[in-house]
């Protein structure tokens, strides 16, 4: 369907990134157009998987979680039930936020978040470690975020 969005899809969607909260009139005011067709719209958008869901932004420091770092992973090797193992081992773990198939220097790259460096050397020592063919681990601690979880740029996008 991405290839079909047309002007007020894109309109949607900017909106919904900067507040999914916007009830159906507020969003069809935002871009001119009736509640039942924004809401009609709204629904194609759901059903055809463009919008796959819908999430509150939480601060992790409001939660006493200070530290988030970027792990390289390398597998020892490159077969596809080892790869399956630490995939399946990465989704029990909610310390990871984030697990991505990567070129390049190692085979995985991972953001996790956890209290403190001392909850992060155990998460490495009693977990991570520990997971199906992990062959090395090279770590990155994150000093400030620049820029948080931006918008897709879909205005700019041709039609």
């Amino acid at each position: 369907m991405t290839n079909r969005l047309d002007k007020y899809d894109k309109l949607i969607l900017h909106h919904l990134q900067q507040d999914a909260r916007l009830s159906h009139v507020a969003l069809s005011e935002r871009i001119n157009l009736s509640p039942s067709q924004c809401a009609r719209r709204l629904q194609q958008l759901e059903k055809s998987g463009v919008i796959t869901g819908y999430s509150a932004v939480i601060d992790p420091q409001a939660l006493g979680l200070d530290v988030v770092a970027l792990i390289n992973i390398t597998l020892e090797k490159q077969q596809e039930n080892i790869a399956a193992a630490f995939e399946q081992a990465v989704q029990a773990r909610p310390e990871i936020l984030e697990c991505l198939l990567i070129t390049g220097d190692g085979d995985y790259e991972l953001r996790v978040i956890a209290r403190n460096l001392q909850g992060f050397s155990r998460f490495i020592s009693e977990h991570l470690m520990k997971m199906p063919g992990v062959s090395s681990i090279k770590s990155n601690i994150q000093l400030s975020q620049i820029k948080a979880r931006g918008s897709l740029p879909l205005l700019d996008l041709e039609s």
